[in-house]
C-alpha cells in the first residue's frame, strides 16, 4: 500500500509541509512542496523506530512509496513555521475503534521514543538556529508544557502549568490525555473542538513530540 500523503501550503506559499495520514508524526516542512516531500521520504528510516515501538514495524516496512492524496492550502502559520496547523479533508470524521487504537499506539510510541532520546543525549545542545539555543531540559519542558496546556485541553483536560513533573506525574498525565482522546471519540466530551479534529490532534501531538526528539538527536554533543 502506498503511503497516503498530504501536501499543505501556507496561504502565501512561502513554506510547505508534507505529512503521512496513516503514520502520525511522520511530517516534515520546507520552503517548497518538492523539498518537503523529499525530506519526508528521507525521514522514513528515522520514523521506523516509532512504528517498531508501536508493534507495527512489519506494516511500516511493507509500506510503498509516498502518494499525494491531497494538495491543500493551510493557514498563514504554515508560511512561518512550515508546520501543518489544520486538518486535511480526510481528518474530520469520528474514528473507528481499531483506527483510533492504532493511532494511540503510535502516539504512545512517539512519547516513548522522546523519553529515550531525552535520557541519552547531552544536557547541553549543539548551537544552531533551530530552537533559539535551548538545552535539553528546556526542550523537554517545552514539549510537555505545550502538550499539557494546548493539546490536552482540546479534549477537555484542563491543567495548570507545572514545569517540574515527576515521572509518576508524567505517566498520569499521559494516561489522562489518552483517556480523554477515547472519551472524545466516543462523544463523551461535551465541548467540541472549533477548528481542530481528533485525527489532527493525534497527528499534531505526535509530530510535536518527534520533531523535538529528532532535534535533540541532531544537536546531541556526543553524537
Amino acid at each position: 500500500m502506498p503511503v497516503r500523503t498530504v501536501v499543505e501550503h501556507g496561504t502565501r506559499d512561502k513554506r510547505s509541509v508534507a505529512f503521512s495520514l496513516d503514520w502520525p508524526g511522520w511530517n516534515r516542512g520546507a520552503k517548497s512542496a518538492e523539498v518537503a516531500l523529499t525530506t519526508l521520504e528521507a525521514y522514513r528510516p528515522r520514523y521506523r523506530p516509532i512504528a517498531q515501538l508501536a508493534g507495527l514495524a512489519s506494516e511500516f516496512d511493507a509500506a510503498g512509496p509516498l502518494e499525494i492524496v491531497e494538495n491543500r492550502v493551510g493557514t498563514g502559520s504554515t508560511d512561518f513555521w512550515g508546520i501543518s496547523f489544520s486538518p486535511s479533508s480526510t481528518e474530520h470524521s469520528q474514528l473507528e475503534a481499531e483506527d483510533l487504537e492504532r493511532r494511540i499506539k503510535l502516539l504512545k510510541a512517539a512519547w516513548a521514543y522522546f523519553d529515550a532520546v531525552a535520557a541519552r543525549v547531552t544536557p547541553e545542545m549543539r548551537a544552531g538556529p533551530r530552537g533559539g539555543g535551548r538545552d535539553r531540559d528546556h526542550i523537554i519542558r517545552h514539549v510537555l508544557r505545550v502538550e499539557r496546556l494546548d493539546f490536552a485541553k482540546q479534549v477537555g483536560v484542563l491543567l495548570e502549568d507545572d514545569p517540574a513533573l515527576t515521572l509518576d506525574e508524567l505517566r498520569q498525565h499521559r494516561e489522562t490525555y489518552v483517556k480523554a482522546i477515547r472519551d472524545y471519540n466516543a462523544g463523551k466530551v461535551a465541548k467540541k473542538m472549533r477548528s481542530w479534529t481528533l485525527p489532527f490532534l493525534i497527528r499534531h501531538s505526535a509530530f510535536h513530540t518527534l520533531d523535538h526528539a529528532w532535534e535533540m538527536e541532531d544537536k546531541d554533543l556526543s553524537a
